[in-house]
């Protein structure tokens, strides 16, 4: 594979190229599902490569799943730049980056792929069998799973194989009120598919999803006669799962460069962190320091090397408060006159032109554990499980709804539940309520399977190590 992509890169360079890589990725994935009585399998396997080339100051790509193609597609790549470098306002650079001859292979147990089909699909039907109630309309359960594999080569000398196996699953149950038309939801580990990470079959297990169904299936009904939560300030504490959006939304999307510099704004929006705030603006309280570190063993964002081939490492994007870094790429590192990438570009398959992704964006612990964490609260809600959200464009505020809130009175929860619970507001004045963070001992690194990015549309693999967190005076409702 690296003699067909450094054929490739040899002749972009003497068509006129300054810069150029080439990259091939194998993908397979599956898919299992059971909904109520149905299983529903899919399964795609899919190999091919690209070009990126710098001609002229400006970019060029072409993709194919055609290896015999390479000098057709190679001549697209480089006349597309030359189109381009007409219309360009600016010429492209890159900040310098470790000329890398290597291999990183995640860390797995068992390779999910050799777990027989029949296996998988009895693992989700007894989950749903043990849903039981006359209130539920939907039993699911799902299974996903991931191979991939990724060869660069570029004309500055970096070599690159990287292998990927990631395994994801989750249950839900609903249920449906037919007097009220009430429909309330709970999900295990965590809603949209549940929890994902770079390991094998062991995740699965360790998951254990058939012992967690009936208590979901049970409070999802519980939580139809369940009051809504009233509208008010109030001191709260957010799970990891739902903190991982937190995360996600209010600090990983706003530190993408190429959103700050503009290049999102017709699709996914702008961004409040501007660079005049970098190294100086108090985005929350000293308790709050958050990290992109895709070093992380087994983060659904982590590798060994991005898609340029810089080495993956931790980057501050905000340092005991105070916004530090952004994400960022060799060309909008240099756009900001900034000396290195930050090891974020990333391409959803070999069709896809890199651009800057989360990588495992992280918000490190504190320390103590979550019954001293409630003990601090005293009165207040503990909030569980994404149920919806909305943001603004440019992430300076949102508000977020869970599946469910639990009361927690004089630092105990009192087993009262409360539905369609919500929180929101600005999001400097959100973080800067932290009071406290769990330590390591509650941590969770959360995977997001489906973070969606770009035009055409990327959809990324990413992940945020989270703890639980209390927030002081945060408005919430039902």
């Amino acid at each position: 594979m690296f003699d067909v992509l450094r054929r490739a890169v040899d002749l972009a360079m003497s068509l006129g190229a300054t810069f150029a890589d080439a990259r091939a990725k194998n993908i397979k994935t599956e898919h299992i599902s059971v909904e109520n009585d149905r299983v529903d399998v899919s399964t795609d396997e899919s190999l091919g490569w690209n070009i990126r080339v710098i001609v002229d100051g400006a970019w060029g790509f072409a993709a194919t799943h055609d290896f015999s193609k390479i000098d057709e597609a190679v001549r697209r790549a480089v006349a597309l730049a030359k189109y381009a470098s007409s219309a360009m306002k600016y010429r492209v650079k890159l900040v310098p980056a470790p000329v890398v001859k290597g291999e990183w292979i995640s860390s797995y147990e068992k390779d999910p792929f050799e777990v027989s089909l029949p296996e998988k699909i009895d693992l989700l039907k007894e989950a749903v069998s043990r849903m039981k109630g006359d209130a539920l309309v939907r039993r699911y359960g799902s299974l996903s799973f991931r191979l991939e594999e990724t060869w660069l080569v570029s004309s500055e000398g970096a070599q690159i194989y990287q292998k990927f196996i990631e395994s994801g699953g989750g249950i839900s149950a609903m249920a449906v009120n037919p007097q009220t038309g009430d429909v309330q939801t709970r999900s295990y580990p965590n809603s949209f598919g549940g929890q994902y990470m770079k390991k094998g079959w062991e995740l699965i297990e360790e998951l254990r999803l058939p012992a967690h169904a009936e208590d979901i299936a049970k409070e999802a009904m519980e939580l139809l006669n369940a009051p809504e939560l009233p509208e008010g300030r109030a001191d709260i504490i957010i799970e990891p799962f739902q903190m991982a959006l937190q995360i996600h939304e209010t600090c990983g999307h706003p530190t993408e460069l190429d959103r700050v510099l503009g290049e999102e704004a017709s699709f996914a929006g702008t961004s409040f962190l501007t660079p005049d705030k970098l190294g100086t603006f108090r985005y929350g309280s000293p308790v709050v320091t958050i990290v992109a570190d895709p070093t992380v063993p087994h983060a659904l964002g982590g590798f060994g090397y991005d898609d340029e081939g810089v080495p993956a490492h931790r980057t501050y994007l905000v340092r005991e408060g105070i916004f530090v870094g952004y994400l960022s790429s060799r060309e909008t590192a240099a756009m900001l006159g900034l000396s290195s990438s930050g090891g974020a570009m990333r391409a959803e398959g070999w069709w896809n032109i890199p651009i800057v992704r989360m990588t495992s964006v992280n918000l490190l612990p504190g320390s103590g554990t979550l019954d001293e964490l409630l003990s601090k609260l005293g009165d207040g809600y503990l909030l569980s499980t994404t149920r919806n959200w909305s943001i603004a464009d440019d992430r300076s505020n949102f508000h977020f709804g869970v599946e469910v809130a639990y009361e927690v009175k004089n630092g105990k929860l009192t087993g009262n539940i409360f539905k369609k619970a919500s929180y929101g507001g600005k999001t400097v004045e959100f973080w800067n309520s932290a009071e406290a963070f769990t330590g390591e001992e509650d941590y969770v690194v959360v995977g997001v399977p489906n973070c969606g990015k770009g035009e055409p549309m990327q959809t990324m693999r990413v992940s945020h190590g989270a703890p639980y967190g209390l927030f002081r005076g945060v408005k919430v409702g039902g």
